[in-house]
This record gives structure tokens, C-alpha cells and sequence, in this order.
């Protein structure tokens, strides 16, 4: 999860959010699956051919079309976030602020919901 400042449009971000990602993981990233909002995009120069976006035609093997329907369940999980985890409104202020909404919102996602009573339940006793 990351705050980009302002409101950058979905294409413009991918030069940025690349090598992020590729660091995070410790691997060079073999292909990108993205929804029509990155049409346009400004990928590095390497990554101009590995970038697939949704309802493109040309290039697209059977795997990759696979892949692509299996991006598609990413959608509701992101509605869910801002449904539930404060993704849709911040009130912190700042970019400082916008940081922070993210980041505590992809915790709050990750925490399992099972564990959260018996945690506080530890700390009270």
C-alpha cells in the first residue's frame, strides 16, 4: 500500500510504484495486469511490453487473458476497503496524513478478524 501526494491520474504512477514494488519483493516483475485507467501509461522503457490491460486484444495469451479475469477479484476487495477500513474518507491531515490512512487501513485488512478479540482480551488481563 502506498499514498501517492495529490491526485495523480492511474497511469502516472507506474514509474514511480515499479522499482517500489520490484524492492519490496526482491524480484524483477515479469508482467503487469492493470484496469483501462492505466491506458496511457508511463512505465520505464524495460516494462513498456509487460504492462496488459483489461480488455486488450493484442498479445494477450491464453494464460495472461486468465490472469487478467483473476485481477478482476481485486475490484470488490478495494470497495471493501472503502467501505469498511476508512479508505473513502481520511480525516488525518496532510500527506503525512494520507500516508498513514493507507497504511493503517492495509493493517486493519490484514489483521484476521478472529484474533482481534482474544488480543484485546490479553491485554485487558
Amino acid at each position: 500500500m502506498k499514498a501517492l501526494p495529490g491526485n495523480p491520474y492511474d497511469g502516472h504512477t507506474l514509474a514511480t510504484v515499479i522499482p517500489d514494488m520490484e524492492a519490496l519483493i526482491g524480484n524483477i516483475i515479469a508482467r503487469l495486469l492493470a484496469d483501462k485507467g492505466y491506458r496511457g501509461h508511463n512505465a520505464p522503457p524495460d516494462y513498456k511490453s509487460r504492462v496488459f490491460l483489461s480488455g486488450q486484444k493484442r498479445g494477450v495469451t491464453p494464460r495472461i487473458k486468465r490472469e487478467l479475469r483473476r485481477r478482476a477479484a481485486v475490484e470488490p476487495v478495494i470497495g471493501h476497503l472503502k467501505a469498511e477500513h476508512r479508505m473513502g474518507r481520511n480525516y488525518l491531515w496532510f500527506r503525512q496524513g494520507d500516508a498513514a490512512n493507507a497504511v493503517l487501513a492495509a493493517a486493519g485488512y490484514n489483521f484476521p478478524a478472529s484474533s482481534a478479540g482474544s488480543a484485546f482480551c490479553c491485554a485487558c488481563s
